[in-house]
């Protein structure tokens, strides 16, 4: 999404000082960073592998998760991910979304940098002397991407924000559905850790949106969720946790029945199957080729980076006591029982059948919208029911069959 500035900022000057002060004192950093915890070694998969050239990619995904918090914002190469140009911290009140002034901040470090590089791409070609500033500058983009990788950088310019406090509250929200995911995707004879997946879509958020229209922990949108679950005026099953993760896991299972190899399946999930089919006629499964030469439509920023970014996801909630050494305090599992509906019930029906109040039926199917919610329409036959487990072991569940 485009992010739109105001035409005026009302603090320029002060804005201008701020920046001016913090570009005095940036040095150009790197992902290794200053003296930290050392890292675990990321662990081999035969289904996940760390292909070689996709190192840098993966190691500023770990920073993003676990070092950059969310005050910290980090100007950054968008193609050679090792290229760090500056960690700021960001002015004012810290939110969940930038304020104008953040934003504008941030939109001027990016600018200034721009300017950098054009003004050190400028010098290069006319042959003329670079400064101490200018030749590391050149240095640290050609051990990333070799000769002639700055030129161009000054249009790769990008910011990432820091995720730390959102990866972690994700990590605790994570307590209560991995089970039940990890035995969604066990049944499919899918690897357990494609549950880890929200990590990156959501932060295991149920009733999470996208401004492309993607709902929920599994992020569909409503073509492809249509396609996998019901998706309607009535009910939505991409805002149902587990439901959508049994999508999810059909919808890879075909991928890499098409693709046979799970870099290329995995980056489907954000790609399109489609574009993914493309990218392998055009360059086999050479993921690392596939990254830095594929120019299919649509393939940017986002798709190039998906996969880093389960791996690094994967690698952090694998070692998370390594990486949140303060504890984690992890939601209990779910304890919720599916029953499928034989006949359409309305909530009061429901709520009389297995004896707990509306609120704790509407809380728990997160699927259901307004219509059902406010009793103006019944749950329709077929629909997937969640109720309490000492709900259903207390009236046997009645005349509904169990699912899942």
């Amino acid at each position: 999404m485009v992010e739109a500035y105001p035409r005026r900022q009302p603090h320029l000057a002060r804005l201008r000082l701020c920046i001016y002060i913090v570009l005095l004192s940036t040095v150009l950093v790197g992902c290794a960073g200053s003296a930290r915890r050392a890292d675990p070694p990321y662990a081999p998969s035969a289904d996940f592998p760390l292909p070689a050239g996709l190192e840098a990619n993966v190691d500023f995904w770990k920073n993003v998760y676990t070092r950059w918090s969310r005050d910290t914002v980090v100007i950054h190469d968008d193609r050679y991910m090792a290229v760090v140009y500056q960690e700021a911290t960001l002015p004012g009140p810290i939110e969940g979304i930038y304020t104008p002034a953040q934003r504008a901040f941030v939109r001027a470090l990016r600018e200034r940098w721009s300017e950098r590089l054009r003004t050190l791409e400028r010098q290069i070609a006319a042959k003329a002397a670079l400064s101490p500033e200018q030749r590391a500058l050149r240095d640290k983009l050609e051990r990333a991407g070799g000769p002639g990788a700055v030129f161009g950088a000054a249009e790769r310019v990008r910011s990432q924000r820091g995720v730390r406090e959102r990866y972690y509250a994700g990590l605790e929200r994570s307590g209560r559905w991995l089970p039940v995911f990890r035995d969604v995707f066990r049944r499919h004879g899918l690897p357990e850790d494609l549950a880890l997946l929200p990590h990156v879509e959501s932060s295991f958020v149920a009733n999470a949106r996208s401004s492309a229209g993607a709902s929920g922990m599994w992020q569909f949108i409503r073509s492809t969720g249509g396609s996998y679950m019901t998706v309607n005026g009535v009910i939505d099953e991409r805002l149902d946790p587990v439901i959508a993760a049994d999508a999810a896991a059909r919808y890879l299972k075909n991928s890499y029945a098409k693709l046979h190899d799970w870099p290329l399946a995995l980056t489907s999930y954000n790609h399109g199957l489609g574009g993914m089919q493309r990218a392998k006629a055009s360059h086999g499964t050479d993921f690392v080729r596939i990254v830095r030469e594929y120019d299919g439509r649509y393939f940017g920023f986002a798709s190039r980076n998906f996969y880093a970014q389960f791996l690094a996801a994967r690698h952090v909630a694998n070692n998370a006591e390594v990486y949140f050494p303060e504890g984690i305090r992890y939601q209990a599992p779910l304890n919720d029982e599916p029953v499928r509906l034989r006949f359409a019930k309305s909530l009061d029906d429901l709520a009389l059948q297995y004896r707990v109040p509306h609120s704790i039926l509407v809380d728990r199917n997160r699927a259901w919208l307004d219509p059902v919610r406010n009793g103006a329409r019944p749950v329709p036959a077929g629909t997937t029911v969640w109720v309490p487990a000492d709900a259903h072991r207390a009236t046997g569940g009645g005349s509904d069959a169990s699912t899942f």
